[in-house]
């Protein structure tokens, strides 16, 4: 087990402490659902533009990055670039939409348009997204504090798990919103921080990583062919990209439920474009951040074939069969172990608790949302009083917080943090988006949308699962990246929804 000096543990513990202690600070605000939910409309919209840039900013972004970067290229900074064409559709339509609406939940428009089964439909997919975002993140915090601590992971996830939990009970999406602000500066700090000592042990700085990646194409984009659907060219990830940062503005309960913390609409919209303006350059820090590990691995071999060790040991494979790719999710944690020095461990480590405790902490107050709202007031009791809904919401944030452990418990032995959560949000958001998009673009009637989503689901389930298929039936696996998933999905239905509502309008004049 390694021993972290005294300093870097007592830097996260006060880290920890005062997460917990803004927690208590804001629970005496939270008197009824409007203040726990949407911090009765009081948050400043740069305030709320920081809280979006850390959502963003998780620790699949602090860690799965710079392994990604590390064992392939920048073909996923290309997620990045397509975030100011999705926050434009967001700010001059999304944001309206909602602050007009007046309701908390994303979901209620469904319901209005489709009935009940939409409204059930796009909360359950939401969860479910929620749980795999979550317990993503968990496991990432535990990739790392595993390689910092000696700990074991469940217990990692465990511990972090119920801190965050008891500081969003307490605190309500004030709370959350504030703690974010502090969070994301803290992540920002982190990254620097660790690129510098990164630059300051090449030999000849800068220079070298730029040089060592140009000659490993490291800063490659991926390929710029349109008729590769196969791979993960610039123009999936391109869509991929587009898409899901469409569903996350558009339809996502973390952001949706934000628009109403803002004390005008225009607030509202500018912080998306905060929100943009930051996570673009400091994504770019984190891709940066793992090409340099890998030219400073090419001038420090040593450290790269204990980090190969560590893992062929775990998972009882020869050293010699791994791959960059394998192993890039390890590297950043083991550089942190051996290089960074005392006092600075502590911080780093911090913003990487930070950068979880901001994705997880909203994600159990939008969940906690989304229950008390579209299942508790829906189906459960429609005049609850402000007493019992505070309850419902203690409840609902804790039991999503065990879940999402409990998720995350169970992505020990994912070679690829990024990968797996991108896999999980694309086959979770395509039927929402899809469905939101008809409901609110077309006239299309219940019975049409729902023939639409089962053509979607069933696209989704098919691009989803038939690369399991035995070798015998390969002519029947989807020939499309797993990235294209949220594409078709939501075009499926999108477009087959507009096409059965077309054909209705023709049927009718003969009826």
């Amino acid at each position: 087990m390694h021993q972290m000096p005294l300093i870097d543990l007592a830097v996260i513990v006060i880290y920890l402490l005062c997460m917990i202690l803004v927690g208590l600070w804001f629970s005496r605000k939270n008197k009824n659902a409007a203040q726990f939910t949407t911090a009765s409309g009081t948050i400043p919209g740069w305030a709320l533009g920081l809280s979006l840039y850390a959502t963003f900013l998780s620790s699949n972004t602090f860690l799965g990055v710079p392994g990604k970067s590390f064992g392939s290229n920048w073909n996923a900074f290309v997620f990045s670039l397509s975030m100011p064409l999705a926050a434009f559709i967001a700010a001059k339509y999304f944001v309206p939409f909602y602050r007009h609406s007046g309701e908390v939940s994303a979901y209620t428009h469904l319901e209005r348009r489709f009935g009940p089964w939409a409204r059930t439909y796009a909360m359950v997919c939401f969860m479910l997204m929620q749980l795999a975002r979550m317990g993503s993140i968990f496991f990432g915090v535990a990739l790392a504090l595993q390689a910092l601590t000696g700990l074991e992971m469940r217990t990692i996830m465990t511990v972090t798990g119920i801190c965050i939990i008891i500081y969003t009970v307490l605190g309500g999406m004030e709370a959350v919103i504030w703690t974010e602000v502090l969070q994301g500066i803290v992540k920002t700090a982190g990254a620097l921080i660790i690129l510098g000592l990164v630059i300051t042990g090449m030999n000849n700085g800068i220079a070298d990583i730029f040089r060592i990646g140009m000659d490993n194409a490291k800063f490659s984009l991926g390929s710029f062919n349109p008729a590769d659907v196969r791979t993960s060219t610039f123009w999936v990830v391109l869509l991929y990209g587009f898409f899901i940062n469409l569903n996350n503005f558009g339809m996502d309960q973390n952001y949706v439920q934000r628009y109403h913390t803002a004390r005008s609409e225009k607030e509202a919209s500018r912080s998306i474009w905060l929100c943009v303006y930051w996570y673009v350059p400091v994504s770019m820090v984190f891709f940066f951040i793992g090409t340099a590990l890998f030219a400073y691995t090419q001038q420090h071999p040593e450290m790269i074939l204990a980090v190969k060790q560590t893992v062929a040991a775990e998972r009882h494979v020869p050293v010699e069969t791994l791959l960059p790719a394998d192993y890039g999710d390890k590297v950043l944690p083991w550089f942190m172990v051996t290089k960074v020095p005392k006092g600075l461990l502590g911080l780093i480590v911090a913003a990487i608790l930070s950068a979880a405790m901001s994705t997880v902490s909203s994600g159990m107050n939008s969940t906690a949302t989304v229950f008390l709202k579209d299942i508790y007031q829906r189906y459960i009791n429609r005049v609850s009083g402000p007493g019992k809904d505070m309850k419902v919401l203690y409840i609902a944030t804790t039991v999503t917080g065990l879940l999402a452990i409990l998720f995350g418990i169970s992505m020990i032995g994912v070679k690829s943090i990024l990968d797996m959560w991108w896999e999980l949000s694309g086959i979770f958001a395509g039927g929402m988006l899809g469905l939101f998009l008809l409901g609110i673009v077309s006239r299309t009637k219940n019975a049409a949308a729902v023939t639409a989503t089962l053509i979607g689901l069933v696209v989704i389930l098919w691009m989803s699962l038939s690369k399991y298929l035995p070798a015998a039936w390969e002519q029947w696996r989807s020939p499309l990246h797993v990235h294209l998933i949220i594409v078709v999905g939501t075009l499926s239905i999108f477009l087959a929804g507009m096409l059965l509502t077309r054909l209705q309008r023709r049927a009718l004049p003969e009826s």
